[in-house]
This record gives C-alpha cells, structure tokens and sequence, in this order.
C-alpha cells in the first residue's frame, strides 16, 4: 500500500512546486503599506540599528533625563534629515556606517561622562545625517511622509526600550557588560573602515 502512495504524493509535490505562486523577497514590497515599508527598512539596515542601539547604551548608562533627550532628539533630527536627504538625493561616499560605529560605541566602551547638551548635538547629529543616507535612497512621491513615519517609529521604540533597560541595571557588573558591548560595536567599527578603505 505505502509503494502505491508514494508515487502520487511525489507528483503531487513536482505539481506543487511547478504551479506554484511567486515568492517576494522582502515583506516590504507585498504591499502592507508606507508606514510598514520604512518600519521594516529600518530593522533591516544594521548600518542604522548598531548605531542606534549604541547611543541608547549610552544614554541609559547615563541615566533618565539622558535618555529621555535622545527619545525625541534622535528620531526628530534623523526625519529632519531624511527630509533633507530626498530633497538633495546627494549620495555619501565617506563610511558613514564605520565612523558611527566607532565614535558612539567608543563612548559607550569608555563610558565618557558628557553634558546633555553635548548629548544632544551628538544625537542630532547621529539623526541628520543617517537620515540623509535614508533620504537619498527613497523615490520622493506623496507617501514618502509615511515611510519616515514608520522609520522614525522604529527608532523611537529601538531607543526607547534599549536606554529604559540600561537605566534599570543596579549591578556593577551589568554596567562592565554593557561597556563590552561598546567595545564589540568598536570592533565592527574598525572592520568597516578596514573594509571601505581597502575598497577605496
């Protein structure tokens, strides 16, 4: 009986996999909408995550009023510069991604005491020009608005959630942990500027 089976579902599965429909890549493109297209962008882009997280590291070892400045700074700035970035559609040859790496994990690995104002002009600066990185890759049309909507979100939960667990850590050694993972975003840092500068 098992002989006669195994035949029909065997072609069975060859129909199945020639009648099949076709397979997207990428959520993204299967029309779940703008808000969701700049959401999923941001999770997908580890140049703009690793960045990020760093600064809500950062921040959270500094403490609430440090991470609340960052909350609305960064994703403020980071539209801001989307904005400018789609206007301008002016690609960047530099390594953005290496030069973030290294200063905002340098930070968290030192665990640098800074002032908030200077937190502030590090966030914004963070914002303005990863968003024009972002900018510049999005085609400008009437929901474009929407997509640095939903990119934004994603860094404003990011932020949020990462400084909000820092804050929270009493231990010393939790706080040698975090410094560690600076350390580490350091290390890829280097790894990145090795690489742009041996394709260079």
């Amino acid at each position: 009986m098992k002989r006669r089976v195994a035949p029909v579902f065997m072609a069975g599965a060859a129909l199945g996999c020639i009648c099949s429909s076709p397979a997207e890549a990428h959520l993204n493109s299967t029309g779940m909408g703008p808000i969701y297209d700049g959401l999923f962008h941001f999770f997908t882009s580890p140049e703009d995550i690793v960045p990020v997280v760093a600064l809500a590291l950062f921040v959270g070892l500094r403490g609430p009023e440090f991470g609340r400045r960052a909350l609305f700074v960064l994703p403020a700035s980071w539209f801001i510069g989307c904005v400018l970035g789609a206007m301008l559609k002016h690609p960047v040859t530099w390594p953005v991604a290496a030069i973030s790496f290294l200063v905002f994990g340098g930070l968290v690995a030192a665990d640098v005491r800074l002032p908030l104002r200077w937190i502030t002009t590090l966030a914004a600066l963070l914002g303005i020009v990863h968003g024009c990185m972002n900018g510049a890759d999005v085609r400008w049309s009437g929901s474009v608005f929407a997509v640095y909507a939903g990119l934004v979100a994603g860094i404003s939960i990011l932020v949020a959630l990462v400084s909000a667990m820092v804050i929270r850590l009493r231990p010393r050694w939790t706080r040698i942990v975090v410094r560690v993972a600076g350390s580490w975003i350091v290390a890829t840092g280097l790894l990145l500027l090795g690489w742009a500068a041996r394709g260079a």
